[in-house]
């Protein structure tokens, strides 16, 4: 029976989603509360509910399993809340402020706004100790480190408690050696604190980026040990054969002591990971062009991959904060079931970002939430189960949720509380589909050649209506929806990226054997941690990139390219594919013009052995899973009309319903509007097409999957 399970875990802010899946195909899905102020608390919980349901006890589970696997939000939250560490800052003289000054101006969006207020420190200032010590660009050194300014700063954090250090020096990239000696000096003063070391950490060109991501890594360090300690400790308790892998924010699993000290990559591992389950789910139709959107009982979460590769960003501001390191591109909105409804100072309906969340939640969890939150409208349009959620487990109050939205939004604006319910929804649906846009047509991409893929609890009840808003005529949904990021955690891969420094112009010999050698030395350090980690030569891949612009720019744009021996004809390669970025992003090439190359990347990839594939029976046809009817509301005059709910349990491969309709999941609610047309196809996913697109025009599957 061993490594006879695989288990992932993705703590939201709502929810913790759990995913079981062995190796017979079988995969199954469990919900327990967050319980934001003890994360560990929620897989204690959510693994007796397994027990609970399946007679399989922790203990079998876990001792059986070859990965478990835990996706969280700790980072996030911290970073959310700034709940992190007492972080100091040790920085060169005169660029102690680097952080507050921010380049000079504020994020895009509220760059010409005067009363856009600044971003509260990580690091305060009386924290920031500047020390003697100077590199230039070229590398050598015009003054020495001043090693008794490390010391006193070090006596400084002491006196005021600091857990947590941050290093980063100006041009220390190219000459590391002041940050490593200043890092011998804190660890021989200060024993028990953590440390980030700037070059270490985010070895790349920009300083403001560089000390921005290392004082991120380690406000975060302190918070995400602990984490890791405690959820590692549990696992061992209950007999785990093997170590515990966390998600990383660059879409790959890392080991806990990786996590720990890099731990600016789990800041937002969660969402990450639905780009790789989309490519699954879209596989047997050899679907590569899917936008995925998680919505939750918080938040709403955007992915998008384009030719079977997910949108991958380096040095973005992610709430506020410069992070230099790679991220799977994500669009966070807040807009979940548990976003609230108001009324602005013009008297207008608004929808969020204020989140009821998971206590107390919404009003018609009837836990002492009063406001009215977008699961309440979806209760009152007559989408969900008024029995409750989650199977039954989370009972709901349907006068709770009316009297929420009567008192706060119907009656002040003077219309029903249908009409309300129904402005709620479109509301919240407006504010997706403008995020939708954002990853989408923003950056060059059509909507419409996409495939729109459902994840997260709460989305699937408003999926169609985002589709049809979007001009997007194909969904897909998953009886996983729910735990989609859950289950893209286990068929994920382990993955580190390893970067430098890489001044130097894409002409010449001595520029071509430079750049071949900085690849190869990176590869060689990530197939040495890989192989000391269990892959083989054969299980290893890797891919390539290079931040890279033409002579004279002041930015640069990241080139992927697979990997090749780097000789003096081979830089043409690298050009054509520079030159086809830079069009792709801003609509002209200079192909004369000179090219350099500014830091270069090495994401190397270990492969995981892939759980099989979910598989349905054949359907006896829809009818048989046909529970009744339920009053619902499709348009804004607030008329319902009497509508079919199916059962998802007891649909089959090849059943088809037609809009407008319910599926009630256990996990989740699918609401298709009228028009749409939903097939459940045999790995367990239903086809949603809209229009006239029949079973004739539906893609067929590319390959049977086993």
């Amino acid at each position: 029976m061993q490594n006879q399970y695989r288990l992932g875990i993705d703590a939201g802010g709502t929810f913790t989603d759990f995913i079981l899946a062995d190796r017979k195909g079988g995969v199954r899905i469990f919900k327990a509360l967050s319980t934001p102020n003890d994360p560990t608390a929620a897989i204690r919980n959510g693994l007796a509910l397994i027990q609970e349901e399946t007679g399989l006890s922790p203990e079998t589970i876990v001792s059986n399993a070859d990965l478990c696997i835990n996706g969280t939000t700790v980072g996030l939250n911290a970073l959310i809340t700034h709940n992190g560490a007492k972080t100091g800052l040790i920085a060169t003289r005169g660029h102690e402020d680097s952080i507050e000054i921010r380049l000079g101006h504020k994020e895009d969006g509220y760059r010409y706004d005067p009363d856009y207020p600044p971003a509260t420190m990580l690091v305060p200032r009386y924290l920031r100790r500047g020390v003697a010590e100077r590199v230039l660009s070229n590398g050598q050194v015009h003054t020495p480190l001043n090693e008794y300014d490390v010391r006193e700063a070090c006596r400084h954090f002491i006196r005021e408690g600091v857990e947590s250090v941050a290093i980063s020096f100006v041009w220390s990239v190219l000459h590391p050696e002041h940050e490593n000696r200043a890092a011998e000096i804190v660890r021989e003063m200060m024993p028990d604190v953590r440390l980030t070391v700037g070059s270490q950490l985010y070895p790349q060109v920009r300083e403001y980026t560089r000390t921005s991501t290392a004082i991120v890594n380690a406000y975060l360090a302190p918070i995400l040990q602990r984490y890791v300690e405690a959820v590692d400790a549990y696992f061992r308790s209950l007999g785990a054969r093997h170590p515990v892998r966390y998600f990383q924010s660059n879409g790959g699993l890392a080991l806990g002591r990786v996590v720990s000290d890099q731990s600016v990559y789990a800041i937002n591992s969660g969402p990450a990971s639905a780009p790789q389950a989309a490519l699954w789910l879209g596989q047997p139709w050899d679907m590569k062009d899917i936008i995925t959107v998680d919505m939750g009982g918080t938040s709403f979460d955007i992915t998008l991959t384009r030719d079977g590769r997910a949108n991958v960003s380096k040095n973005v501001d992610f709430l506020r904060y410069r992070i230099g390191i790679p991220m799977i591109q994500v669009e966070t909105l807040g807009a979940g079931g548990g976003s609230i409804g108001w009324i602005d100072s013009m008297g207008l309906m608004q929808m969020g970002p204020q989140s009821a969340g998971s206590e107390p939640g919404p009003a018609c969890y009837d836990q002492g939430g009063e406001k009215p939150t977008t699961t309440d409208a979806n209760l009152v349009l007559g989408y969900l189960n008024p029995d409750g959620l989650v199977g039954g487990r989370l009972p709901l109050n349907v006068e709770k949720a009316r009297a929420a939205i009567k008192t706060h939004l119907a009656d002040p604006l003077g219309i029903s509380v249908e009409k309300a319910a129904y402005g709620m929804f479109t509301i919240v649906n407006n504010n997706m589909v403008n995020a939708i846009r954002r990853v989408s047509v923003e950056r060059g991409y059509d909507p419409r050649d996409f495939v729109l893929n459902c994840a997260g609890g709460a989305t699937a009840a408003h999926i169609t209506a985002l589709a049809r808003e979007m001009g997007t005529r194909k969904v897909l949904i998953s009886k996983l929806a729910s735990g989609l990021c859950a289950f893209g955690q286990i068929i994920s891969d382990v993955k580190y990226n390893f970067m430098a420094p890489a001044a130097a112009r894409l002409e010449g010999a001595e520029s071509a054997a430079k750049l071949n050698g900085l690849f190869n030395g990176l590869e060689a350090r990530g197939r040495a941690d890989l192989m000391a980690d269990g892959f083989t030569d054969d299980t290893i891949s890797i891919r390539r990139s290079l931040d890279m612009r033409y002579v004279g720019q002041v930015h640069e744009c990241t080139v992927d390219v697979d990997p090749f021996e780097v000789t003096e004809a081979a830089l043409e390669r690298l050009k054509a594919a520079f030159h086809a970025r830079h069009e792709e992003l801003y609509t002209y090439a200079e192909p004369n013009s000179a090219v350099e190359v500014v830091n270069v990347e090495s994401a190397i990839t270990g492969a995981v052995d892939k759980p099989g594939r979910m598989t349905i029976d054949p359907g006896k046809g829809a009818h048989s899973a046909l529970k009744g009817t339920r009053e619902m509301i499709f348009a804004a005059n607030g008329i319902a009309q009497d509508t079919p709910v199916y059962e998802g349990a007891a649909l089959g491969a090849g059943d088809r319903i037609t809009g407008p309709a319910v599926i009630q999941e256990v996990t989740t609610t699918i609401v298709i509007e009228p028009g749409w047309l939903a097939e459940l196809d045999a790995s367990g996913v239903y086809v949603l097409t809209l229009g006239t697109e029949t079973a004739a025009t539906q893609p067929q599957r590319a390959t049977e999957v086993a």
